[in-house]
Protein backbone atom coordinates (compact mmCIF):
# COMPACT_ATOMS: atom_id res chain seq x y z
CA UNK A 1 0.00 0.00 0.00
CA UNK A 2 1.33 3.44 -0.86
CA UNK A 3 0.08 6.99 -0.55
CA UNK A 4 -0.78 8.77 -3.76
CA UNK A 5 -1.81 12.38 -4.14
CA UNK A 6 -4.36 13.35 -6.75
CA UNK A 7 -5.27 17.00 -6.91
CA UNK A 8 -5.53 18.34 -3.36
CA UNK A 9 -6.26 15.10 -1.52
CA UNK A 10 -4.26 12.07 -0.37
CA UNK A 11 -5.78 8.63 -0.34
CA UNK A 12 -4.53 5.09 0.10
CA UNK A 13 -4.28 3.28 -3.20
CA UNK A 14 -3.20 -0.19 -4.12
CA UNK A 15 -0.73 -1.16 -6.77
CA UNK A 16 -2.38 -4.55 -7.28
CA UNK A 17 -3.91 -5.64 -10.57
CA UNK A 18 -7.54 -5.61 -11.61
CA UNK A 19 -10.11 -7.25 -9.38
CA UNK A 20 -11.17 -10.86 -9.90
CA UNK A 21 -14.29 -9.68 -11.69
CA UNK A 22 -12.22 -7.78 -14.26
CA UNK A 23 -13.12 -4.37 -12.89
CA UNK A 24 -10.56 -1.66 -12.27
CA UNK A 25 -9.84 -1.29 -8.57
CA UNK A 26 -9.42 2.09 -6.94
CA UNK A 27 -5.92 3.40 -7.46
CA UNK A 28 -5.33 1.73 -10.82
CA UNK A 29 -4.87 3.47 -14.12
CA UNK A 30 -6.52 2.32 -17.32
CA UNK A 31 -3.09 1.19 -18.51
CA UNK A 32 -1.90 -0.63 -15.36
CA UNK A 33 -1.24 -3.90 -17.18
CA UNK A 34 1.67 -2.42 -19.11
CA UNK A 35 3.49 -1.07 -16.05
CA UNK A 36 5.02 -2.82 -13.06
CA UNK A 37 4.61 -0.07 -10.49
CA UNK A 38 2.21 2.73 -9.76
CA UNK A 39 2.39 6.24 -11.11
CA UNK A 40 4.55 8.84 -9.44
CA UNK A 41 2.76 11.36 -7.28
CA UNK A 42 4.31 14.15 -9.36
CA UNK A 43 2.97 12.68 -12.60
CA UNK A 44 -0.55 12.48 -11.25
CA UNK A 45 -0.42 16.00 -9.83
CA UNK A 46 0.76 17.43 -13.15
CA UNK A 47 -1.53 15.50 -15.48
CA UNK A 48 -4.77 15.42 -13.52
CA UNK A 49 -7.67 17.16 -15.27
CA UNK A 50 -10.57 16.24 -13.00
CA UNK A 51 -10.77 19.69 -11.36
CA UNK A 52 -11.92 21.19 -14.65
CA UNK A 53 -13.19 18.38 -16.88
CA UNK A 54 -15.74 17.16 -14.32
CA UNK A 55 -18.15 19.59 -15.95
CA UNK A 56 -18.23 17.12 -18.86
CA UNK A 57 -19.89 14.51 -16.64
CA UNK A 58 -23.34 14.75 -18.21
CA UNK A 59 -21.89 14.44 -21.69
CA UNK A 60 -19.58 11.59 -20.68
CA UNK A 61 -22.53 9.62 -19.36
CA UNK A 62 -24.59 10.37 -22.49
CA UNK A 63 -21.73 9.20 -24.70
CA UNK A 64 -21.25 6.08 -22.58
CA UNK A 65 -24.92 5.18 -22.81
CA UNK A 66 -24.79 5.43 -26.60
CA UNK A 67 -21.60 3.38 -26.69
CA UNK A 68 -23.11 0.66 -24.48
CA UNK A 69 -26.20 0.48 -26.68
CA UNK A 70 -23.88 0.16 -29.66
CA UNK A 71 -22.00 -2.68 -27.97
CA UNK A 72 -25.33 -4.36 -27.45
CA UNK A 73 -26.29 -3.98 -31.11
CA UNK A 74 -22.93 -5.44 -32.09
CA UNK A 75 -23.41 -8.49 -29.86
CA UNK A 76 -20.49 -7.54 -27.62
CA UNK A 77 -22.80 -7.17 -24.60
CA UNK A 78 -25.93 -9.20 -24.03
CA UNK A 79 -29.21 -7.59 -23.01
CA UNK A 80 -28.62 -8.19 -19.32
CA UNK A 81 -25.17 -6.62 -19.49
CA UNK A 82 -26.47 -3.61 -21.38
CA UNK A 83 -29.18 -3.14 -18.77
CA UNK A 84 -26.70 -3.49 -15.92
CA UNK A 85 -24.27 -0.94 -17.32
CA UNK A 86 -26.99 1.52 -18.35
CA UNK A 87 -28.49 1.19 -14.87
CA UNK A 88 -25.08 1.91 -13.33
CA UNK A 89 -24.64 4.95 -15.58
CA UNK A 90 -28.07 6.20 -14.49
CA UNK A 91 -27.06 5.76 -10.87
CA UNK A 92 -23.78 7.62 -11.40
CA UNK A 93 -25.67 10.47 -13.06
CA UNK A 94 -28.04 10.62 -10.10
CA UNK A 95 -25.14 10.67 -7.63
CA UNK A 96 -23.41 13.45 -9.53
CA UNK A 97 -26.63 15.43 -9.70
CA UNK A 98 -27.28 15.03 -5.99
CA UNK A 99 -23.70 15.86 -5.06
CA UNK A 100 -23.22 12.49 -3.38
CA UNK A 101 -20.70 11.10 -5.86
CA UNK A 102 -17.41 10.35 -4.11
CA UNK A 103 -14.33 10.95 -6.21
CA UNK A 104 -11.32 8.73 -5.57
CA UNK A 105 -7.75 9.94 -5.44
CA UNK A 106 -7.01 7.85 -8.52
CA UNK A 107 -9.67 9.62 -10.64
CA UNK A 108 -7.43 11.62 -12.93
CA UNK A 109 -10.36 12.80 -15.04
CA UNK A 110 -14.13 12.56 -15.18
CA UNK A 111 -13.96 9.68 -17.65
CA UNK A 112 -12.00 7.41 -15.31
CA UNK A 113 -14.17 8.50 -12.39
CA UNK A 114 -17.37 7.50 -14.17
CA UNK A 115 -15.93 4.20 -15.40
CA UNK A 116 -14.59 3.32 -11.95
CA UNK A 117 -17.95 3.92 -10.32
CA UNK A 118 -19.84 2.06 -13.04
CA UNK A 119 -17.57 -0.94 -12.47
CA UNK A 120 -18.26 -0.77 -8.76
CA UNK A 121 -22.00 -0.69 -9.31
CA UNK A 122 -22.40 -3.04 -12.27
CA UNK A 123 -19.76 -5.62 -11.38
CA UNK A 124 -18.25 -7.68 -14.24
CA UNK A 125 -20.37 -6.03 -16.99
CA UNK A 126 -18.96 -2.67 -15.95
CA UNK A 127 -15.50 -3.76 -17.03
CA UNK A 128 -16.86 -4.01 -20.58
CA UNK A 129 -17.85 -0.32 -20.76
CA UNK A 130 -14.59 0.66 -22.44
CA UNK A 131 -14.74 -2.09 -25.05
CA UNK A 132 -13.92 -0.68 -28.49
CA UNK A 133 -13.48 2.81 -27.11
CA UNK A 134 -10.45 4.94 -26.32
CA UNK A 135 -10.34 7.98 -24.13
CA UNK A 136 -9.25 9.71 -27.32
CA UNK A 137 -12.60 9.36 -29.09
CA UNK A 138 -14.44 9.46 -25.76
CA UNK A 139 -13.04 12.86 -24.77
CA UNK A 140 -13.60 14.31 -28.25
CA UNK A 141 -17.21 13.10 -28.16
CA UNK A 142 -17.84 14.57 -24.73
CA UNK A 143 -16.34 17.91 -25.69
CA UNK A 144 -18.37 18.16 -28.89
CA UNK A 145 -21.57 17.40 -27.00
CA UNK A 146 -20.70 20.03 -24.41
CA UNK A 147 -19.75 22.71 -26.91
CA UNK A 148 -22.97 22.23 -28.88
CA UNK A 149 -24.97 22.96 -25.76
CA UNK A 150 -22.71 25.79 -24.61
CA UNK A 151 -22.82 27.62 -27.93
CA UNK A 152 -26.60 27.27 -27.99
CA UNK A 153 -26.80 28.94 -24.58
CA UNK A 154 -24.43 31.73 -25.64
CA UNK A 155 -26.38 32.30 -28.84
CA UNK A 156 -29.61 32.69 -26.87
CA UNK A 157 -27.97 35.33 -24.69
CA UNK A 158 -26.71 37.17 -27.75
CA UNK A 159 -30.27 37.31 -29.08
CA UNK A 160 -31.51 38.58 -25.72
CA UNK A 161 -29.06 41.49 -25.90
CA UNK A 162 -30.11 42.17 -29.50
CA UNK A 163 -33.73 42.32 -28.38
CA UNK A 164 -32.87 44.79 -25.63
CA UNK A 165 -30.93 47.01 -28.03
CA UNK A 166 -33.91 46.92 -30.39
CA UNK A 167 -36.34 47.86 -27.62
CA UNK A 168 -34.16 50.76 -26.49
CA UNK A 169 -33.73 51.92 -30.10
CA UNK A 170 -37.49 52.01 -30.60
CA UNK A 171 -37.88 53.86 -27.31
CA UNK A 172 -35.25 56.44 -28.35
CA UNK A 173 -37.35 57.65 -31.28
CA UNK A 174 -35.69 60.55 -33.12
CA UNK A 175 -33.34 61.54 -30.29
CA UNK A 176 -29.95 62.56 -31.73
CA UNK A 177 -26.50 61.84 -30.39
CA UNK A 178 -23.08 62.86 -31.68
CA UNK A 179 -21.48 60.36 -34.02
CA UNK A 180 -17.74 60.11 -33.45
CA UNK A 181 -14.62 59.33 -35.39
CA UNK A 182 -11.28 59.35 -33.56
CA UNK A 183 -13.47 60.03 -30.48
CA UNK A 184 -14.04 63.51 -31.91
CA UNK A 185 -17.55 64.70 -32.74
CA UNK A 186 -18.12 64.11 -36.42
CA UNK A 187 -21.79 64.16 -37.50
CA UNK A 188 -25.04 63.78 -35.57
CA UNK A 189 -26.81 60.44 -35.75
CA UNK A 190 -29.93 59.11 -34.10
CA UNK A 191 -29.41 57.30 -30.82
CA UNK A 192 -31.44 54.46 -32.32
CA UNK A 193 -28.95 54.25 -35.16
CA UNK A 194 -26.05 54.01 -32.72
CA UNK A 195 -27.70 51.28 -30.67
CA UNK A 196 -28.56 49.28 -33.78
CA UNK A 197 -24.92 49.40 -34.88
CA UNK A 198 -24.12 47.24 -31.87
CA UNK A 199 -27.10 45.04 -32.68
CA UNK A 200 -25.87 44.29 -36.20
CA UNK A 201 -22.41 43.38 -34.88
CA UNK A 202 -24.06 40.93 -32.49
CA UNK A 203 -26.03 39.47 -35.41
CA UNK A 204 -22.73 38.58 -37.08
CA UNK A 205 -21.52 37.12 -33.80
CA UNK A 206 -24.59 34.91 -33.77
CA UNK A 207 -23.79 33.73 -37.31
CA UNK A 208 -20.29 32.74 -36.24
CA UNK A 209 -21.43 31.01 -33.05
CA UNK A 210 -24.03 28.94 -34.88
CA UNK A 211 -21.57 28.13 -37.69
CA UNK A 212 -19.04 26.94 -35.10
CA UNK A 213 -21.77 24.80 -33.58
CA UNK A 214 -22.47 23.20 -36.96
CA UNK A 215 -18.83 22.20 -37.34
CA UNK A 216 -18.80 20.80 -33.82
CA UNK A 217 -21.84 18.66 -34.63
CA UNK A 218 -19.81 15.66 -35.85
CA UNK A 219 -19.47 12.46 -33.84
CA UNK A 220 -15.96 11.04 -33.32
CA UNK A 221 -17.21 8.05 -31.33
CA UNK A 222 -15.92 4.86 -32.92
CA UNK A 223 -12.60 6.28 -34.04
CA UNK A 224 -10.92 4.54 -31.12
CA UNK A 225 -7.42 5.59 -30.19
CA UNK A 226 -6.66 6.58 -33.79
CA UNK A 227 -7.43 3.74 -36.21
CA UNK A 228 -11.00 2.64 -35.64
CA UNK A 229 -11.75 -0.88 -34.40
CA UNK A 230 -11.85 -4.50 -35.49
CA UNK A 231 -14.98 -4.96 -33.38
CA UNK A 232 -18.50 -4.79 -34.88
CA UNK A 233 -19.16 -1.15 -34.01
CA UNK A 234 -21.44 1.21 -35.92
CA UNK A 235 -20.26 4.84 -35.59
CA UNK A 236 -23.18 6.09 -37.67
CA UNK A 237 -25.71 4.51 -35.32
CA UNK A 238 -24.08 5.96 -32.20
CA UNK A 239 -23.87 9.36 -33.90
CA UNK A 240 -27.61 9.23 -34.54
CA UNK A 241 -28.22 8.02 -31.00
CA UNK A 242 -26.36 11.05 -29.62
CA UNK A 243 -28.11 13.53 -31.89
CA UNK A 244 -25.07 14.41 -33.99
CA UNK A 245 -25.72 15.67 -37.50
CA UNK A 246 -22.74 13.83 -38.99
CA UNK A 247 -20.10 11.21 -38.26
CA UNK A 248 -16.34 11.34 -38.76
CA UNK A 249 -14.77 10.29 -42.06
CA UNK A 250 -11.19 9.76 -40.90
CA UNK A 251 -10.30 8.24 -37.54
CA UNK A 252 -6.95 10.05 -37.30
CA UNK A 253 -8.65 13.37 -37.88
CA UNK A 254 -11.53 12.53 -35.56
CA UNK A 255 -9.39 12.15 -32.42
CA UNK A 256 -6.94 14.98 -33.18
CA UNK A 257 -9.32 17.63 -34.53
CA UNK A 258 -9.75 20.64 -32.29
CA UNK A 259 -10.68 23.04 -35.07
CA UNK A 260 -14.13 23.25 -33.55
CA UNK A 261 -12.69 24.45 -30.25
CA UNK A 262 -10.50 27.05 -31.97
CA UNK A 263 -13.47 28.26 -34.01
CA UNK A 264 -15.62 28.54 -30.93
CA UNK A 265 -12.88 30.48 -29.15
CA UNK A 266 -12.58 32.83 -32.12
CA UNK A 267 -16.33 33.43 -32.25
CA UNK A 268 -16.35 34.05 -28.50
CA UNK A 269 -13.31 36.33 -28.67
CA UNK A 270 -14.79 38.47 -31.44
CA UNK A 271 -18.09 38.63 -29.59
CA UNK A 272 -16.07 39.77 -26.60
CA UNK A 273 -14.43 42.46 -28.70
CA UNK A 274 -17.86 43.76 -29.64
CA UNK A 275 -18.99 43.69 -26.03
CA UNK A 276 -15.79 45.51 -25.07
CA UNK A 277 -16.59 48.25 -27.58
CA UNK A 278 -20.07 48.62 -26.12
CA UNK A 279 -18.58 48.69 -22.64
CA UNK A 280 -16.02 51.34 -23.56
CA UNK A 281 -18.75 53.63 -24.85
CA UNK A 282 -20.82 53.24 -21.71
CA UNK A 283 -17.80 54.01 -19.56
CA UNK A 284 -17.58 57.31 -21.47
CA UNK A 285 -21.32 57.98 -21.66
CA UNK A 286 -21.83 57.55 -17.89
CA UNK A 287 -19.04 59.98 -17.01
CA UNK A 288 -19.86 63.54 -15.96
CA UNK A 289 -17.93 64.75 -18.99
CA UNK A 290 -20.44 63.10 -21.33
CA UNK A 291 -23.49 62.77 -19.08
CA UNK A 292 -25.42 60.76 -21.66
CA UNK A 293 -26.46 57.85 -19.40
CA UNK A 294 -27.20 57.12 -15.76
CA UNK A 295 -26.91 53.50 -14.69
CA UNK A 296 -29.50 51.80 -12.56
CA UNK A 297 -28.20 51.26 -9.04
CA UNK A 298 -28.53 47.49 -9.44
CA UNK A 299 -26.04 47.56 -12.33
CA UNK A 300 -23.44 49.90 -10.86
CA UNK A 301 -21.03 49.86 -7.94
CA UNK A 302 -19.80 52.41 -5.43
CA UNK A 303 -16.46 53.37 -4.00
CA UNK A 304 -14.97 52.16 -0.74
CA UNK A 305 -13.63 55.67 -0.09
CA UNK A 306 -15.46 58.17 -2.31
CA UNK A 307 -19.13 58.47 -1.25
CA UNK A 308 -20.23 60.26 -4.42
CA UNK A 309 -19.04 57.59 -6.85
CA UNK A 310 -21.22 55.43 -9.11
CA UNK A 311 -18.98 53.19 -11.16
CA UNK A 312 -19.72 51.33 -14.44
CA UNK A 313 -17.96 48.12 -13.37
CA UNK A 314 -19.92 45.90 -15.77
CA UNK A 315 -18.83 47.98 -18.74
CA UNK A 316 -15.24 48.09 -17.53
CA UNK A 317 -15.02 44.35 -16.94
CA UNK A 318 -16.61 43.61 -20.31
CA UNK A 319 -13.78 45.66 -21.75
CA UNK A 320 -11.09 44.00 -19.62
CA UNK A 321 -12.14 40.37 -19.94
CA UNK A 322 -11.76 40.51 -23.71
CA UNK A 323 -8.02 40.23 -23.13
CA UNK A 324 -8.65 36.84 -21.53
CA UNK A 325 -10.77 35.74 -24.46
CA UNK A 326 -8.11 36.70 -26.97
CA UNK A 327 -5.45 35.01 -24.83
CA UNK A 328 -7.48 31.81 -24.66
CA UNK A 329 -7.73 31.72 -28.45
CA UNK A 330 -4.07 32.44 -29.12
CA UNK A 331 -2.98 30.01 -26.42
CA UNK A 332 -4.88 27.14 -27.99
CA UNK A 333 -3.68 27.98 -31.50
CA UNK A 334 -0.08 27.90 -30.28
CA UNK A 335 -0.75 24.55 -28.59
CA UNK A 336 -2.19 23.06 -31.78
CA UNK A 337 0.30 24.42 -34.28
CA UNK A 338 3.08 21.89 -33.60
CA UNK A 339 1.14 18.67 -33.03
CA UNK A 340 1.59 15.63 -35.28
CA UNK A 341 -1.27 13.23 -35.90
CA UNK A 342 -3.04 11.85 -34.04
CA UNK A 343 -3.88 12.36 -30.37
CA UNK A 344 -1.32 14.03 -28.10
CA UNK A 345 -1.78 14.83 -24.41
CA UNK A 346 -1.31 18.49 -25.34
CA UNK A 347 -4.97 18.39 -26.36
CA UNK A 348 -5.93 18.26 -22.70
CA UNK A 349 -5.19 21.99 -22.76
CA UNK A 350 -8.22 22.70 -24.96
CA UNK A 351 -10.77 22.60 -22.15
CA UNK A 352 -9.75 25.24 -19.65
CA UNK A 353 -9.60 28.08 -22.20
CA UNK A 354 -12.87 26.92 -23.75
CA UNK A 355 -14.69 26.67 -20.43
CA UNK A 356 -13.32 30.02 -19.33
CA UNK A 357 -14.29 31.82 -22.52
CA UNK A 358 -17.80 30.39 -22.47
CA UNK A 359 -18.22 31.38 -18.83
CA UNK A 360 -16.91 34.92 -19.28
CA UNK A 361 -18.91 35.71 -22.43
CA UNK A 362 -22.05 34.22 -20.89
CA UNK A 363 -21.71 36.36 -17.78
CA UNK A 364 -20.86 39.47 -19.78
CA UNK A 365 -23.87 39.12 -22.07
CA UNK A 366 -26.30 38.78 -19.19
CA UNK A 367 -24.78 41.65 -17.20
CA UNK A 368 -24.60 44.01 -20.19
CA UNK A 369 -28.17 43.20 -21.17
CA UNK A 370 -29.36 44.21 -17.73
CA UNK A 371 -27.21 47.33 -17.74
CA UNK A 372 -28.56 48.51 -21.11
CA UNK A 373 -32.15 47.58 -20.32
CA UNK A 374 -32.32 49.51 -17.06
CA UNK A 375 -30.19 52.59 -17.86
CA UNK A 376 -31.63 56.09 -18.24
CA UNK A 377 -30.69 58.02 -21.37
CA UNK A 378 -30.29 61.77 -21.04
CA UNK A 379 -31.41 62.74 -24.51
CA UNK A 380 -31.20 66.44 -23.72
CA UNK A 381 -27.47 66.16 -23.10
CA UNK A 382 -27.08 64.04 -26.20
CA UNK A 383 -28.98 66.55 -28.34
CA UNK A 384 -26.97 69.48 -27.02
CA UNK A 385 -23.75 67.68 -27.93
CA UNK A 386 -25.08 66.56 -31.31
CA UNK A 387 -26.34 69.96 -32.44
CA UNK A 388 -23.17 72.02 -32.19
CA UNK A 389 -22.81 74.12 -35.37
CA UNK A 390 -19.60 72.42 -36.50
CA UNK A 391 -21.48 69.12 -36.74
CA UNK A 392 -23.17 70.48 -39.87
CA UNK A 393 -19.92 71.29 -41.66
CA UNK A 394 -20.28 68.36 -44.04
CA UNK A 395 -23.80 69.51 -44.91
CA UNK A 396 -22.39 72.88 -45.91
CA UNK A 397 -19.80 71.25 -48.17
CA UNK A 398 -22.46 69.04 -49.75
CA UNK A 399 -24.71 72.09 -50.26
CA UNK A 400 -21.89 73.70 -52.24
CA UNK A 401 -21.37 70.46 -54.21
CA UNK A 402 -25.03 70.45 -55.25
CA UNK A 403 -24.47 73.97 -56.59
CA UNK A 404 -21.56 72.78 -58.75
CA UNK A 405 -18.54 73.40 -56.52
CA UNK A 406 -15.97 70.58 -56.65
CA UNK A 407 -15.90 68.76 -53.35
CA UNK A 408 -12.25 69.49 -52.57
CA UNK A 409 -12.88 73.19 -53.06
CA UNK A 410 -16.08 73.02 -50.99
CA UNK A 411 -14.19 71.22 -48.24
CA UNK A 412 -11.56 73.95 -48.17
CA UNK A 413 -14.17 76.75 -48.09
CA UNK A 414 -16.03 75.26 -45.14
CA UNK A 415 -12.82 74.29 -43.35
CA UNK A 416 -11.63 77.91 -43.56
CA UNK A 417 -14.89 79.14 -42.08
CA UNK A 418 -14.63 76.63 -39.21
CA UNK A 419 -11.08 77.74 -38.55
CA UNK A 420 -12.08 81.40 -38.43
CA UNK A 421 -14.97 80.62 -36.11
CA UNK A 422 -12.75 78.66 -33.73
CA UNK A 423 -10.29 81.56 -33.76
CA UNK A 424 -13.04 83.78 -32.33
CA UNK A 425 -13.86 85.85 -35.42
CA UNK A 426 -17.60 85.10 -35.25
CA UNK A 427 -20.08 82.31 -34.80
CA UNK A 428 -19.94 79.77 -37.61
CA UNK A 429 -23.56 80.40 -38.58
CA UNK A 430 -22.87 84.13 -38.92
CA UNK A 431 -19.80 83.51 -41.07
CA UNK A 432 -21.75 81.15 -43.31
CA UNK A 433 -24.67 83.55 -43.69
CA UNK A 434 -22.31 86.41 -44.58
CA UNK A 435 -20.34 84.39 -47.13
CA UNK A 436 -21.44 85.11 -50.73
CA UNK A 437 -20.82 81.50 -51.72
CA UNK A 438 -23.17 80.21 -49.01
CA UNK A 439 -25.60 82.73 -47.48
CA UNK A 440 -28.72 82.41 -45.29
CA UNK A 441 -30.03 79.26 -46.98
CA UNK A 442 -26.82 77.42 -46.19
CA UNK A 443 -26.70 78.96 -42.72
CA UNK A 444 -30.07 77.37 -41.95
CA UNK A 445 -28.43 73.96 -42.31
CA UNK A 446 -26.67 74.57 -39.00
CA UNK A 447 -29.91 74.87 -37.02
CA UNK A 448 -30.46 72.18 -34.34
CA UNK A 449 -31.79 68.89 -35.70
CA UNK A 450 -31.37 69.79 -39.36
CA UNK A 451 -28.20 67.86 -40.12
CA UNK A 452 -29.37 64.49 -38.86
CA UNK A 453 -32.67 64.79 -40.75
CA UNK A 454 -30.74 65.23 -43.98
CA UNK A 455 -29.16 61.77 -43.76
CA UNK A 456 -31.47 59.96 -46.18
CA UNK A 457 -29.57 57.09 -47.82
CA UNK A 458 -30.16 53.43 -46.97
CA UNK A 459 -28.50 52.50 -43.69
CA UNK A 460 -27.96 56.16 -42.88
CA UNK A 461 -28.46 57.91 -39.57
CA UNK A 462 -31.56 60.01 -40.36
CA UNK A 463 -35.16 59.33 -39.28
CA UNK A 464 -36.37 57.81 -42.56
CA UNK A 465 -33.53 55.31 -43.11
CA UNK A 466 -33.44 54.46 -39.40
CA UNK A 467 -37.16 53.70 -39.46
CA UNK A 468 -36.53 51.31 -42.34
CA UNK A 469 -33.52 49.87 -40.55
CA UNK A 470 -35.59 49.22 -37.44
CA UNK A 471 -37.94 47.14 -39.54
CA UNK A 472 -35.08 45.13 -41.00
CA UNK A 473 -33.44 44.62 -37.63
CA UNK A 474 -36.72 43.57 -36.05
CA UNK A 475 -37.04 40.91 -38.75
CA UNK A 476 -33.43 39.86 -38.24
CA UNK A 477 -33.83 39.46 -34.49
CA UNK A 478 -37.00 37.39 -34.96
CA UNK A 479 -35.16 35.23 -37.49
CA UNK A 480 -32.20 34.88 -35.12
CA UNK A 481 -34.50 33.80 -32.31
CA UNK A 482 -36.01 31.13 -34.59
CA UNK A 483 -32.54 29.87 -35.57
CA UNK A 484 -31.66 28.88 -32.02
CA UNK A 485 -31.44 25.10 -31.73
CA UNK A 486 -34.22 23.62 -29.67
Amino acid sequence: MRQKRCGAGIASVTAAGAGDDGSTAEGQTLWHGRFEGGSAEELMAFTVSLPFDRRLATDDIAGSRAHVRGLGRGGLLDDAEVAAVIGALDAVEAELGAGSFTFAASDEDIHTAVERRVSELAGPPGAKLHTGRSRNDQVATDLRLWIKRALTDIAARVVALQETLLARAVEAGDAPIPGYTHLQRAQPVLLAHHLLAHGWALARDLDRLLAARVRADVSPLGAGALAGSSLPLDPEATATDLGFAAVFDNSLDAVSDRDFVAEALFALALCGVHLSRLGEEWVLWTSDEFGFVTLDDAYATGSSMLPQKKNPDIAELARAKTGRLIGNLTGLLVTLKGLPLAYNRDLQEDKEPLFDSVDQVSLALVALEGMVRTAVFHTDRMAAAADTPAAGATDLAEWLVVGGTPFREAHAIVGDLVRRSLAGEAALADLVTADDRLGPEAGALLAPGVSVRRRATRGGAGPAPVAAQLGRFRQRVAADRSRLPG
